[in-house]
């Protein structure tokens, strides 16, 4: 099944507000196999934010797992891509209209719309990617039948920041961001941190561009679909003389990658969501690392757990520890990378899980 062959575009009104990110850490959802867990009438079902189902970042990792989820179970999924904010609500509400058991939206900006179509439709269940509920006062909410999927991202983007502290030629490093969302700052406010771990150790000066985490403002492109934007920021951080930069911005890395090109630099991208140089090889030759979510993995198994009966409302909530959060691999900066700087990155790891360092950032999950 391609990604192509299941889009459909449904429209719709929502407006979406800010949400806590408060939610009960709970464990990774439990292994099982499905065998004949799956009713027969069980139907999973996903929206998408206005990214999009192929936006190489988490929207299509989400649909991974559902796909994935329904291929072990043996059933059809139904899916609403949204091109535009005003579609939220109105592709929430057509799942519901078209019998889903169980609804996956992906995405802090759909928030109110599960919010909302949880509240009218008890009986289904629901699960939220990277944001959890908050009622219209921005108290935190919890319902029965939604499940918040959250990430502590700011665990492994710490890590990022060491080691482009550590692999930085011009003691310059960047990020923006697509828009000042919990979900998106989290990267940075773990990003700045582990830069400035590394300056603490080693008595460097390595410079943040694009984010100051205690004012908790930096540059952001406005949108997660303005790719000539992402090239735009990023044209303006090689200038000032970033050579790492961490887009934090869906496909926005894309026009990184094209402002890179352009400038004929020796600069470095740090991904998100997902290891770009597994999702978008043809700029494999920048890529330092990607900060991972394991959503494939997770929504996968949430589904699956669904459909034999075993949903939960506890969040579950990513870490290096589950390792729900994760660097990817150095690819081919293996051999630029000197290897005594990751095995420190390793022992900060190491000192994260066991609660020796503490990551902290305001989006943290609590």
């Amino acid at each position: 099944m391609t990604i192509k062959t299941r889009k459909a575009a449904l429209g719709g009104l929502a407006m979406f507000g800010v949400v806590a990110l408060l939610a009960a850490c709970a464990p990774a959802p439990t292994d099982s196999t499905s065998g004949d867990a799956a009713a027969s009438d069980f139907l999973p079902c996903i929206v998408s934010d206005f990214g999009g189902f192929d936006d190489k970042s988490f929207n299509q990792s989400s649909y991974d797992g559902i796909s994935a989820a329904a291929d072990e179970l043996g059933v059809e999924f139904k899916q609403a891509e949204s091109t535009t904010e005003d579609q939220y609500a109105g592709n929430v509400s057509s799942m519901v209209d078209q019998g889903c058991n169980f609804i996956l939206t992906v995405g802090f900006a759909l928030a109110n719309a599960t919010r909302d179509a949880a509240q009218a439709n008890p009986e289904v269940e629901f699960a939220i990617i990277d944001s959890a509920l908050s009622n219209d006062d921005f108290s935190p909410l919890a319902l029965d039948n939604v499940k918040p999927v959250l990430y502590d991202t700011a665990q492994a983007a710490y890590l990022a920041g060491y080691l482009a502290a550590g692999t930085t030629k011009t003691g310059v490093v960047g990020t923006y961001g697509g828009l000042q969302f919990p979900s998106v700052t989290i990267f940075m406010d773990g990003f700045a941190d582990g830069v400035a771990k590394y300056n603490e150790d080693k008595g460097t000066t390595v410079t943040v561009l694009g984010w100051d985490k205690a004012a908790q403002t930096g540059s952001f492109a406005g949108s997660f679909d303005d790719i000539a934007a992402g090239k735009t920021l990023s044209q303006g951080l090689i200038d000032q003389g970033a050579d790492i930069i961490l887009p934090v911005a869906g496909p926005l890395f894309q026009g990184t990658a094209q402002a890179i090109t352009d400038s004929g630099k020796d600069v470095a991208i740090i991904g998100v969501d997902s290891d770009l140089f597994e999702t978008t090889p043809e700029f494999d030759a920048l890529y330092l690392t990607s900060v991972m979510k394991q959503m494939t993995d997770a929504t996968k198994q949430i589904i699956v757990d669904a459909a034999g009966g075993d949903f939960s409302a506890e969040a579950y909530v990513g870490t290096l520890e589950n390792e729900g959060v994760l660097l990817a691999p150095l690819h081919d900066f293996e051999s630029k990378v000197d290897p005594a700087l990751m095995t420190e990155i390793d022992a900060l790891k190491a000192s994260i899980i066991s609660g020796d360092i503490v990551v902290t950032s305001d989006s943290t999950p609590k």
